[in-house]
């Protein structure tokens, strides 16, 4: 089996109750040790209080982990050079056995094989900037097109071109839902200054349209785009010179592909003097508590069509 699951999660499947899939390149990648460690627990804890389980994802030992007990946990919170795993390095990570941290599309690729179907991240990746020159844009915007996973994030990250992102979205017919605002969220700010093209304002809403993207036979899933909490949010505009200090680092560096994002987000964390790891980690909570929602909804509202079925 390719698939392990830890002790909750397979208790959890075997009582039929909602799960939440965790990605944990933002262990990994995203934030510095002891704080990451920290944090998975912070957010974990946080959807076991909504409800629902954690299944913090992982590849280790040949096996994708749905969930992650405290000895695994701790251990990839501890792993420095945990290799930062999407859709093209599973399966090569999987026959070396070497231990990954699952991105975005990664993490949706296995929570559909768990029949999980909704995951809580940080911020999507997307069309970095100046991607008419490099190319480079992110493999989650293809996952999102094709894998049948609702994930809640707090938009697209603030480092990327945001209307470009929106723009391949679209094209690519993910359905795009901004919770309770009609302005798309810009991951450490509540806006981007972008209209969001669909906006709906409860839970159960949105797992209604999952099920209904299955039903019309619908490929991909749902970005639910979640505004960090107010009282946490840094301004575009006081970021944004940070961010240009950033970007203007890494092309000096020549820094590129996949070191991109932990080197443009650990910069902006020493140009901010930490305020961008507070806020980081408070949207992630956030995005956490609304999964479990979303994923209890989506539960209920399975068993009921379950229960009506001739």
């Amino acid at each position: 089996m390719i698939l392990e699951f830890s002790r909750e999660v397979a208790k959890a499947r075997a009582e039929g109750k909602p799960i939440v899939a965790l990605e944990s390149t933002i262990i990994t990648h995203g934030m510095p040790y002891p704080q990451n460690l920290e944090m998975a627990r912070e957010v974990e804890e946080i959807i076991r209080q909504e409800g629902a389980t954690p299944a913090t994802i992982a590849v280790m030992n040949g096996k994708i982990h749905i969930g992650l007990d405290a000895e695994h946990l701790e251990k990839l919170a501890k792993t420095p050079d945990a290799a930062k795993l999407s859709r093209a390095d599973v399966a090569v990570a999987l026959v070396t056995g070497i231990t990954g941290a699952t991105t975005v599309a990664a993490t949706m690729i296995a929570a559909s094989l768990a029949n999980i179907p909704v995951f809580a991240t940080g911020g999507i990746g997307g069309v970095h900037r100046g991607a008419t020159q490099s190319f480079d844009i992110s493999a989650d915007l293809t996952e999102l097109a094709e894998t049948p996973v609702t994930v809640v994030a707090a938009g697209a990250k603030a480092i990327l071109d945001v209307p470009k992102t929106l723009e391949v979205l679209e094209t690519k017919g993910v359905a795009v839902i901004t919770y309770g605002q009609n302005d798309f969220p810009a991951f450490w700010s509540r806006k981007s200054g972008l209209p969001s093209p669909l906006r709906l304002d409860n839970p159960k809403d949105i797992a209604k349209a999952h099920i209904m993207r299955a039903k019309l036979g619908l490929p991909g899933g749902q970005l639910v785009a979640n505004p960090i909490p107010q009282a946490s949010e840094i301004s575009r505009e006081t970021l944004a010179p940070s961010i240009e200090q950033a970007l203007r680092e890494a092309e000096d560096q020549s820094i590129a592909a996949k070191a991109v994002t932990p080197f443009l987000l650990s910069r902006i964390f020493e140009l901010t003097n930490g305020a961008s790891l507070t806020a980081n980690i408070a949207l992630v909570k956030n995005n956490a508590r609304l999964a479990a929602q979303i994923a209890l909804a989506h539960h209920e509202l399975s068993i009921a069509e379950a229960q009506a079925a001739p």
